[in-house]
């Protein structure tokens, strides 16, 4: 259980994410990901990084039942866990390839949006559960999956798109049975990891030089209104609904 960092085959690494039952990942764990992400893309011999999860689905976003039980602190945390491990992948030294099946929700949002490429499996779906959660943010980073008003859309009504939908919109790559999703998604590591190291590093840094939303910037202001939201009261509220018959 946890993060670990593997080199299936030269110039790949697949750091996995593994935090049963349904990978709703704690304070340690968002930071424990930042750091295997930012320590794979600093690695010389790595020129692709693959981004995957065991158990039934990606990334179910943060622990709600840490932050009920531990509040504010794990609030404060789970924010800045977050942000640091999106923050990771979108300027990992390499380029990431996110292999997603079953669920994408919540931070899993945040991490696909600022990967360079997607593979999902066919039972793939991604949404923002947030306003069912008594949060608010990563809207940032379906804007990047999806166009503007259907990312509003989906943000309203805390309904998920399908990998068959996004990859119509252009934002995932391939979709495959999930038996074959470790498959595919090395498929394409390979292919952009025969690619000169050095050439492949600045590729990266010349394509978020020219993106046109700063992600880190427009995420840390969406993340300002889930602190307003727990000031006030209304996030608790909501969030103590959490896992509740009829929520």
């Amino acid at each position: 259980m946890g993060v670990s960092t593997s080199c299936p085959e030269k110039g790949v690494a697949v750091v996995t994410v593994d935090f049963p039952p349904v990978n709703a990942l704690p304070v340690t764990g968002w930071f424990g990901l930042a750091d295997a992400v930012r320590s794979a893309g600093r690695d010389p011999e790595v020129r692709c990084v693959v981004l995957a999860a065991e158990g039934r689905g990606f990334n179910a976003g943060v622990d709600i039942k840490e932050i009920q039980a531990e509040g504010s602190s794990a609030l404060i945390g789970a924010n800045r866990g977050c942000f640091e491990a999106f923050a990771a992948v979108y300027e990992c030294e390499v380029p990431v390839v996110a292999a997603v099946q079953g669920f994408c929700l919540g931070g899993g949002i945040g991490l696909v949006g600022n990967a360079d490429a997607i593979v999902a499996s066919e039972d793939a779906v991604f949404g923002l559960p947030e306003l069912d959660r008594g949060a608010l943010g990563a809207a940032t980073h379906l804007a990047r999956l999806v166009p503007q008003h259907l990312m509003r859309a989906l943000y309203y009504t805390s309904r998920t798109a399908t990998a068959a939908e996004l990859h119509a919109h252009g934002s995932v790559w391939r979709v495959v049975p999930r038996d074959r999703l470790r498959a595919a998604a090395l498929e394409l590591a390979r292919e952009i990891a025969a690619k000169d190291g050095e050439l492949l590093r600045l590729a990266k840094a010349a394509i978020n030089g020219i993106d046109p939303v700063d992600v880190r910037r427009s995420y840390r202001f969406e993340q300002g209104f889930t602190f307003e939201a727990n000031l006030s009261g209304v996030a608790g509220r909501v969030r103590d609904t959490f896992g509740k018959e009829g929520a």
